[in-house]
């Protein structure tokens, strides 16, 4: 483009064909109309898809893990050993609420007259559905927070732990004092008490009171209908307090008194009657240390059945001390531990066996 004068260059401005009069020549592809964009596709309503996880391989990967294994092998263990021993546990529960003779033989021979053979297995039934979900909780719970404290222990020590100024104080918090064997005894008895509290009640009823609780359905409907839900919680308060020091005490005899005769033998495992005669001696400690506030927990769940229940654990104490003087408190201690013993170390027994062979075709021992 050409200006002829310095005039005309004034007069032209950014737009010099329509100020100056002077008319630009636009390229052909900037003559062309720009195409516009083609709009974008409609989007389409939004959809929710949810997709379920693979439940079977959920459950086979469980199976195949150590914890299912130790939950299994509690069960196995309990359900052998409640079988053999339910005998001993009807004379137990009879001798500790006061039903009948004040010794083990002359309870044994009450039973069998009053009620036959079959009264020695009276409430077997609900105390094997009892026993299975216990000793796989109890059992496996305190496998698993054994491990996780000590690990736990473990991670803590390899860091600095932590501390806490206060003025001129200085506050260092570490794991390394607590057992983690004691808290795993202690988290088993209560996840374990808990959750299977009601059936513990249903066969003390089933147990003492056959006339008036003949089968397990009529025991359900009828406590349900006297107390509600509640009523398959009574002595839960006892049960718990009393459950914490044998529980604790039990698992911390077995672990400690295991490890100390192994390294003591030089040897990597116990034989089966050794793991028998620890289990009992473990089994007949935590029994004695918590007997009096067994006599108590027992006398919450079925003093609805005299016809009079103490408040609470102190009451039910003092009051058997009023009747019986302090050797109340061990009334039944003898059948107790003739019931605890042999159970105790059979379970173990039962435990370990059943370990070895579902664990280590799992390669997890």
């Amino acid at each position: 483009m050409d200006f002829e004068t310095e005039s005309q260059r004034k007069k032209c401005g950014v737009f010099g064909d329509v100020l100056g009069g002077v008319t630009m020549v636009l390229p052909k592809e900037l003559d062309e109309p720009i195409p516009l964009p083609s709009p974008p596709p409609l989007a389409l309503p939004f959809e929710l898809r949810f997709q379920l996880p693979d439940l079977k391989l959920a459950v086979r990967d469980f199976m195949r893990s150590r914890e299912a294994g130790e939950f299994l092998s509690g069960a196995l263990a309990g359900a052998m050993t409640k079988a053999v021993l339910a005998p001993l546990e009807t004379i137990r529960t009879r001798m500790v609420v006061g039903v009948g003779s004040k010794n083990i033989s002359g309870s044994f021979l009450e039973v069998i007259e009053q009620q036959g053979w079959q009264g020695l297995w009276a409430g077997n039934g609900i105390n094997m559905l009892r026993i299975i979900p216990t000793q796989a909780i109890e059992l496996g719970t305190f496998e698993c927070v054994k491990r996780a404290m000590t690990s736990a222990q473990e991670k803590w020590s390899q860091s600095e732990c932590p501390r806490v100024q206060l003025g001129p104080v200085s506050l260092s918090f570490s794991l390394s004092w607590i057992s983690p064997v004691a808290v795993g005894g202690a988290a088993a008895g209560i996840f374990s008490t808990l959750a299977c509290h009601p059936l513990e009640v249903l066969k003390d009823r089933l147990t003492v009171s056959r006339d008036i609780y003949p089968t397990l359905s009529v025991a359900i409907s009828k406590i349900y209908k006297d107390g509600g839900i509640g009523a398959f919680y009574a002595g839960i308060s006892p049960t718990l307090i009393g459950m914490l020091p044998y529980s604790t005490c039990y698992y911390f005899m077995y672990d400690t008194m295991k490890t100390s005769y192994c390294k003591g033998k030089n040897k990597n495992s116990l034989n089966r009657p050794e793991m028998l005669l620890i289990g009992a001696f473990a089994g007949f400690t935590a029994s004695t240390l918590s007997f009096p506030l067994e006599v108590a927990r027992k006398r919450l769940m079925v003093g609805a059945l005299q016809g009079k229940c103490p408040p609470h654990m102190a009451a039910a104490l003092s009051e058997v001390i009023r009747e019986e003087g302090l050797m109340g408190l061990y009334r039944g201690w003898g059948a107790s531990c003739l019931k605890v013993m042999p159970s105790s170390g059979i379970t173990w027994m039962f435990y370990e066996a059943w370990k070895d062979i579902l664990l280590v075709e799992r390669r997890l021992l």
